[in-house]
């Protein structure tokens, strides 16, 4: 019954960090962690710019963690009742989850650095790049989330009901 109640209270924690943080999560964090339009017309040095650009990254961080939470809930799921399939998923599932980490960082990063209202040019055209990677981003991002969505209702759905609906005379 203990492990019954731990499943319960992840998909209590699960489901609803599932939505908020990452459906609704990334308009919130992208319009507060990237330089604003207001901002950008006042910033007219290089370092002004980094300065703007570097004072995004502990917000980056902290979107980062918000946003392991439904990850975490599928491993710690995973570690409550263990399958072997399931586990190559979550696997597959964490993966995913680091590369989109990594590539939203790059284009929030970059889209700060990108922002600027004078049409100078400060940084390496590089960072004009990172304007692609959204799309990337979201090539990533759909499986994953798909993918999450998925292992989370398995997990969350009780053994019995399973079974049941599983049963050809049920």
């Amino acid at each position: 019954m203990t492990r019954l109640a731990a499943r319960a209270l992840l998909a209590v924690v699960f489901w609803p960090s599932l939505f908020f943080f990452w459906f609704l999560g990334p308009f919130v964090f992208f319009l507060l962690s990237t330089t604003s339009s207001e901002v950008c017309a006042r910033l007219e040095t290089r370092d002004e710019f980094l300065a703007a650009a570097n004072g995004a990254i502990p917000m980056l961080a902290v979107q980062n963690v918000i946003y392991a939470v439904p990850v975490l809930c599928l491993v710690l799921w995973d570690r409550l009742s263990p399958e072997a399939e399931r586990a190559r998923h979550i696997v597959t599932c964490v993966k995913l989850f680091a590369v989109a980490v990594v590539i939203g960082g790059l284009w929030e990063y970059g889209s700060s650095l990108v922002c600027d209202g004078h049409g100078q040019a400060f940084f390496s055209p590089l960072w004009q790049m990172t304007s692609y990677l959204p799309i990337v981003s979201l090539v990533i991002n759909v499986p994953l989330y798909v993918l999450a969505f998925s292992l989370g209702r398995a997990f969350s759905t009780r053994e019995e009901v399973a079974e049941d609906e599983a049963s050809p005379g049920a």
